[in-house]
């Protein structure tokens, strides 16, 4: 099905609808006899490929509002989009429409308390504490090896044992004779070994970078946004409690699980003590005034797998790896235990004494985002989704209800619930199957899975193994009946367990095998917005569900992604089952996309609009794309390797009144190499807080404004192939973009000039 701007407005119950391009880089200013008028409040920056109508001209106006704009928009011919987008220039900064400006609120290695601003700055939760000023609630991510190896020490100030430990790590993979995981299990030397604290200090400087930071901040009389210094300050970093004593705490199922002292794993014999919190990538804000953080891809620092006790593997099944490249397995030497990570992390970011709790009933998965449902006399909905290929959607359900949304005591009501997981149907239909040992086990056909595997748990060894036919499904299902079957402990502990091991306990239930789900954002009409991020297949993870994730063409492993609205029945919160429907598309408009591709981060301005930003690969971004589309040998470029024409990341607005609705418009592209994350707005909506992620995170630092020109092969908007001329920078220089200056992750605040609402 093509999801194109038809389906938007009659998704909308819609009539009329518009698209959008940018002055920046011009195009044919000729008036077109079909040309539309729009009130934005910005004109459409221009974009690297055509889109299905252009802008030809932006007036001033006032309204009782404020300043706005009316954006007349036009459909161009396919010679004339050819000729407009002939050349393109990529700029190493973030461009914003005509009338707006950023200020640089903090970037990585500022102070913060007794820490720095960490690095990979993604998911903000703005909480305002009084008139004209806030908390700033930031997650760091993870570690972009390259740029910061190349200027930790220029930043930071500190140098780093960098190319010792490289040289040990190559010996130690040498050494290995089996087929473990390659690196140093810096975890089994004698503690004083030289290399074992070289490791340390490498791993407790990349640790610090990630996890959790409060910022404080006020507004000064001209409208600007700035940082001040003040008693909520703090970091809550990867190390949190190592050294400190400030360990996390936790509640739920799963904090039975911690505090075995033996089992068929590995313990780290600290109880429900959790040392830190680390790939905190999205997350959500709540009404009682906390934020919940959300720790992802952990598997690359601490062993995701379990057994069925719910203890982790080893330290060993993660070493510690380093290259110019890569540093991974930094839970290693400091024996982190894998099935504390993973979770969703809730802070009150205005109490400086609180360092987060980690609710199990929440589940443990590669956590992305969580859409809060709170409505009075109700029991509380939380939504998240596994960021991996076949990823499930999950939504938490309390036992207790909501008396008063804004009452901090909302809190209790996570620590006892039921996680359930969508099961997606082709009809438009779908339920949610409660994640308890009772449940029947009935996993789905591999064959629906773009022919690739279904990862299940794996018995009595622990771990998972990968169900390739449907014979070996259907043994499955004569082994092991229900959930309580696959898990080992008292009843508390087995269900511990299940939580700990979500996201194959869901495949095992048949719970839908998704496209990367990236954001849960709750709309102004109660509904779920969900961004799946790519239909791609993996071979170690897996892929979505061909029955419900297809591209524009019907076929399956569409890289460029969707957005889709998830409705309960009834409205209701605990509802058990939904209604679900595709409301966007990615891709390019000659295939029936909107233009953009891998949605990410979703939020909704105070005005109920909705504002998405891009995540395809740094590696993919201004990829070239030969005439033809093909490789030397003839082959058809992947969907994956045209990502390349996309350019930059970037800030899309798709506007929900019907006048407007129907296309995303182009509202700002990144700096090189880089992701625009954790879009917020201020509750007046005239700042729009964005965390620039990873610039410089394929070619590091920029040296002498150094630049490539290269060559894309375009489509018109009906299908017809073109050249551009591209010119792209190598490596950044952001946010300073001064010449050889370190590019550092950072938060800004947009905002317009005149200090107008950003939209209208």
């Amino acid at each position: 099905m093509i999801l194109n701007r038809r389906h938007f407005l009659l998704f909308l119950g819609a009539t009329v609808g518009t698209a959008a391009c940018s002055p920046l880089q011009p195009f044919s200013q000729t008036p077109k006899a079909n040309t539309t008028f729009l009130k934005l409040g910005f004109q459409p920056i221009k974009g690297p490929i055509p889109l299905a109508m252009s802008p030809v001209a932006a007036e001033q106006a006032t309204a009782v509002t404020g300043t706005y704009q009316t954006v007349s928009f036009t459909t161009l011919a396919a010679d004339q989009q050819a000729n407009d987008y002939r050349y393109y220039e990529v700029v190493d900064d973030l461009v914003l429409p005509e009338g707006f400006t950023y200020d640089i609120i903090a970037s990585w290695g500022d102070k913060v308390g007794n820490s720095r601003f960490g690095y990979n700055n993604d998911y903000l939760a703005l909480v305002e504490t009084g008139e004209n000023e806030a908390v700033l609630s930031v997650n760091f991510e993870y570690i972009s090896a390259i740029p910061w190896q190349q200027s930790f020490e220029t930043v930071i100030g500190k140098p780093l044992p960098l190319a010792e430990v490289q040289q040990a790590v190559r010996k130690a993979i040498k050494a290995v004779k089996d087929d473990r995981i390659p690196g140093l299990n810096a975890f089994a030397l004698k503690d004083g070994d030289p290399i074992k604290e070289k490791v340390k200090t490498i791993s407790r400087e990349g640790l610090t970078d990630q996890g959790l930071g409060v910022i404080s901040l006020r507004r000064n009389p001209e409208g600007r946004w700035e940082r001040i210094t003040a008693a909520p300050d703090r970091r809550i970093s990867g190390i949190s409690g190592l050294e400190d004593g400030r360990y996390l705490s936790a509640t739920g199922p799963a904090t039975a699980v911690f505090k075995k002292t033996q089992g068929q794993g590995y313990t780290d014999k600290l109880g429900d003590k959790i040392i830190g919190t680390f790939q905190n990538c999205a997350g959500g804000q709540t009404p009682w005034g906390t934020v919940l953080s959300a720790e992802e891809n952990i598997q690359v620092q601490v062993p995701e797998y379990v057994y069925a006790d719910g203890t982790s593997f080893d330290p060993v099944h993660c070493p510690f790896n380093i290259t110019d490249e890569e540093l991974t397995g930094l839970g290693n030497v400091f024996g982190l235990a894998g099935n504390k990570y993973g979770w969703m992390v809730e802070i009150d970011p205005a109490n400086p004494n609180d360092y987060g709790t980690k609710h199990t009933w929440l589940g443990r998965y590669r956590h992305e985002a969580v859409g809060v449902r709170v409505v009075e006399g109700k029991p509380l909905a939380f939504y998240s989704g596994c960021d991996r290929r076949g990823g499930h959607i999950y939504k938490f359900v309390s036992n207790g209800t909501v008396k008063n949304p804004k009452d901090k005591a909302n809190s209790k009501l996570l620590e006892e619930g039921m996680l359930y997981a969508a099961q997606f149907n082709a009809d438009g239909t779908g339920r949610w199957i409660p994640l308890s040992p009772s449940t029947p086990v009935d996993p789905v056909s591999p064959a629906f899975l773009s022919g690739v595997m279904l990862p299940l748990p794996q018995r009595p060894e622990g771990g998972f193994f990968k169900a390739t036919e449907d014979e070996e499904i259907a043994a499955f299902k004569q082994k092991f009946k229900t959930l309580g079957d696959l898990y080992n402990g008292n009843k508390i502990e087995q269900q511990g367990a299940i939580l700990i091991d979500a996201h194959y306990a869901g495949n095992a239930v048949g719970a839908t095998c998704t496209a990367r789900p990236e954001d849960t954002e709750i709309g102004p009409d109660g509904a779920l917005y969900i961004t799946f991020t790519s239909g791609g297949i993996s071979k170690q993870d897996g892929s979505p569900d061909l029955r419900i994730f297809k591209g524009p063409d019907g076929n399956t492993a569409y890289e460029y992604g969707w957005i889709m609205k998830l409705s309960e029945d009834g409205n209701a919160p605990d509802a058990t089952t939904f209604r679900w429907e595709m409301m966007a598309t990615g891709g390019e408009p000659a295939a029936g996309g909107m233009g953009f591709a891998n949605p990410d981060n979703l939020t909704f301005d105070p005005k109920g609009n909705l504002w998405m930003v891009t995540d395809m690969s740094s590696d993919k971004l201004n990829k070239s794309v030969p005439a033809n589309r093909r490789e030397k040998n003839g082959v058809p470029l992947s969907q994956s390797n045209l990502r390349g024409i996309y350019g930059n990341n970037a800030i899309w607005y798709m506007p929900m009144s019907p006048e407007a609705a129907g296309q995303a418009f182009l509202f700002g592209t990144g700096p090189m190499d880089c992701e625009t994350t954790g879009p917020c707005f201020s509750a007046d909506a005239k700042t729009l807080f964005l965390a620039v992620q990873h610039p410089g995170e394929s070619n590091g630092t920029r040296k002498d404004m150094a630049f490539e020109e290269r060559e894309f092969a375009l489509l018109t908007t009906d299908g017809k192939e073109f050249m551009q001329k591209r010119k792209v920078p190598i490596g950044s220089n952001w946010p300073s973009k001064q010449v050889n200056q370190p590019p550092k992750p950072s938060v800004v605040a947009v905002r317009r000039v005149d200090n107008q609402a950003v939209t209208v």
